[in-house]
């Protein structure tokens, strides 16, 4: 069972045809991909006492989404107003005072030594805002001493909400050795680091201890550094794009989806991935390439399921 923490919101999308209410929040949708792939998945997370949050409750559990864990918060929801551009590419407004999401304790978390849980996910504004980022951190730092699971980071940084460059990059070299895979994309990481290169910044990671940094790429794939040192490159899917909306999520997903067929995430987290053969690799990177297009081919964050990504990547199956 993959454990995913972090935000679920609702998406405002705004577009030439309207706007229109949807359930997302990166962690969220994480979670969705993983179930649609047929991952046990339970989100951790806090979900508001209002309609937007019975709505995102709903979503989540018709995707078969375990919400054992999840707090049901007296905060309203979070709001994410997502507005596309004439190619479907998102810009984000968020409306985040005084709501659910980013109210953690540290005695609303679960116990995960003993439970069936074998990777924790999280990353985004999950990390990033005050005073849950710290509970949350706290966390992670426990469960990476612990070595009884994979911890897996994805930064999804948000630069219109936390603007501090200086203040960000000690979060992100304070936050990423504790986790045993961080991916980021290239767009993050211009911002975070506009001096340094995508290579340089994979360098890093893996010498404070991260055993495998995916980058994502936009139109030119991914990367990705093996515990192993070897770099392996994934061309983007074709697709029609009809909007980016939830699409590094659905990649992170399909790649921790991959890792999980391989029974690559679990105890002994650093020796599981350093297992994972090249031919491997390049197939988990390909999965999390084909899930992330299909995303981009339909309207807002609605990942493929399992059967729809095995068909694709093997035709004669």
């Amino acid at each position: 069972m993959i454990v995913v923490a972090g935000e679920a919101l609702i998406d405002l999308v705004v577009s030439a045809e309207g706007q229109r209410a949807v359930p997302g929040g990166s962690p969220a949708n994480v979670a969705v991909t993983l179930a649609r792939l047929d991952q046990p998945v339970r989100l951790l997370a806090r979900l508001g006492n209002d309609e937007y949050g019975r709505q995102v409750a709903e979503h989540l559990t018709t995707n078969q989404v375990n919400l054992d864990w999840a707090v049901r918060a007296e905060q309203p929801t979070s709001v994410a107003v997502a507005t596309l551009d004439a190619t479907g590419q998102a810009s984000y407004e968020f409306r985040l005072a005084g709501t659910a999401d980013w109210q953690w304790t540290p005695q609303e978390l679960p116990e995960l030594a003993g439970s069936p849980a074998n990777a924790l996910h999280t990353g985004s504004l999950a990390l990033a805002l005050a005073p849950g980022a710290g509970v949350l951190e706290d966390l992670l730092a426990s469960e990476r001493r612990r070595d009884g699971l994979t911890v897996s980071i994805d930064l999804n940084l948000r630069p219109s909400i936390v603007t501090d460059r200086t203040a960000e990059q000690a979060r992100v070299r304070r936050q990423v050795p504790l986790a045993h895979l961080v991916k980021a994309s290239d767009e993050d990481l211009a911002w975070l680091y506009p001096d340094r290169t995508v290579s340089e910044v994979m360098a890093e990671w893996r010498a404070l201890g991260v055993s495998c940094a995916v980058v994502t790429l936009g139109s030119e794939g991914a990367l990705l550094l093996a515990p192993d040192g070897s770099v392996h490159r994934q061309p983007a899917v074709p697709t029609t794009v009809v909007d980016t909306v939830g699409a590094g999520d659905s990649f992170t997903g399909g790649l921790l989806a991959a890792l999980a067929d391989l029974d690559a995430l679990g105890d002994r987290p650093v020796d599981r991935l350093a297992a994972v053969t090249e031919q491997q690799w390049g197939a988990v990177l390909r999965q999390a390439a084909l899930v992330a297009a299909l995303t981009c081919g339909r309207r807002g964050a609605d990942p493929p399921r399992r059967a729809e990504v095995e068909a694709l990547l093997d035709p004669e199956s």
